[in-house]
């Protein structure tokens, strides 16, 4: 919701008090009853003038503030203490204006100060000596409160922008985990139903009951998984999970091994990593026809080295939304993807170790 432009009005009764000026001669000075009344009725114009400028947008307040200086100078001939409602009239300028109409503006409202007291004979020496730097000392103010609401402006651009940015990188941190987890276990899924098939074709019941069986625990397993990336995705570690993704490599009829130590890792390198490990499987049972695939883990000094090797016979090696994601995932944690093509093709992960990695 954007920052309202209005003038905050919890203190507007308060700033009232400069009206002393106008209230004292009621004391000090007799005039006729039509005076007093015609005083009043400025006094209430003036006033539902002031408090329409508190709820209306700066944009709209040349009306109040044309209203307040009317009123003014009508009042003027009978009280001089009208020099307040000036004063106010120079603050909402101020406030209303960018510099440049600010000066003309405030340059127009000295002028006819000074008319009014040539043209008038003001009996009040002070009208202009004291008035002229009132008025101008108050519209300081106004361009003050104008400055604080470009602040509180540009504070609140930041804070949408900055909501903004974090909702983009969530919506494609959601896009890429909901690639790697139902990429991968779609392939699954396609599997299992395809060797169901051929079992019950073979009239192998029990064998294909089984492969149902699992392919509705891997739908289960993605809905959940779906469900939780949401929030951010939750896993039963890496060594369980790779442990999964080489059942799967051996149901799609690859000879799947595991060389080295899985290590133990924070949460969030930890996720990145079975991310990665997932979609650089799922491109291997997809793509690749490889028949063997190794998944191998080693650490020299602060670096832990994982790779994806397969003996497949992809001739041309595109990287599609899948691996760019995979890039941008790992970059984010200060890992690295290298992919060599060789009787095969060797994807090499390099995660820098650090103490809170582990």
């Amino acid at each position: 919701m954007a920052l309202d432009d209005k003038l905050e009005s919890k203190l507007s009764w308060i700033y009232l008090i400069n009206l002393v000026f106008y209230i004292i001669p009621l004391f000090t000075v007799r005039f006729a009853v039509w005076q007093y009344l015609s005083m009043a009725l400025a006094l209430l114009l003036f006033l539902a003038c002031y408090f329409a400028a508190y709820r209306c947008k700066r944009q709209q307040l040349h009306w109040p503030i044309t209203g307040i200086v009317l009123i003014a100078s009508l009042i003027t001939p009978i009280n001089a203490g009208s020099i307040a409602m000036f004063a106010y009239a120079g603050f909402f300028i101020g406030y209303a204006y960018a510099l440049k109409p600010y000066l003309l503006l405030m340059s127009m409202l000295v002028a006819l100060l000074v008319v009014l007291d040539i043209s008038l004979g003001i009996a009040w020496p002070l009208f202009l000596i004291m008035g002229v730097p009132i008025v101008l000392a108050v519209s300081l103010l106004g361009r003050a409160e104008q400055a604080k609401l470009r602040h509180r402006l540009a504070e609140h651009k930041s804070e949408d922008e900055i909501k903004q940015l974090a909702a983009m990188v969530e919506r494609e941190r959601i896009g890429r985990d909901l690639h790697d987890i139902l990429g991968h276990t779609l392939s699954s899924i396609v599997l299992k139903a395809d060797l169901a098939e051929k079992l019950l074709s073979h009239q192998k019941t029990a064998e294909a009951q089984q492969h149902l069986m699992e392919l509705s625990q891997i739908a289960r397993d993605a809905l959940s998984q779906v469900r939780q990336s949401v929030s951010g995705y939750q896993h039963q570690g890496l060594a369980a999970e790779v442990t999964k993704l080489l059942a799967r490599l051996r149901d799609a009829g690859c000879k799947a091994e595991l060389v080295g130590t899985i290590p133990v890792l924070d949460k969030r390198h930890e996720t990145t990593m079975l991310l990665a490990l997932t979609e650089l499987v799922t491109n291997v049972m997809r793509h690749s026809k490889a028949d063997r695939c190794q998944i191998s883990f080693s650490q020299q000094s602060d670096c832990l080295k994982v790779e994806v090797t397969d003996n497949g016979t992809a001739s041309n090696l595109k990287e599609g939304n899948g691996l760019q994601g995979l890039r941008q995932r790992l970059a984010a944690v200060g890992a690295s993807l290298l992919l060599k093509q060789h009787e095969g093709v060797t994807a090499l992960i390099e995660l820098p170790l650090r103490k809170n990695n582990v």
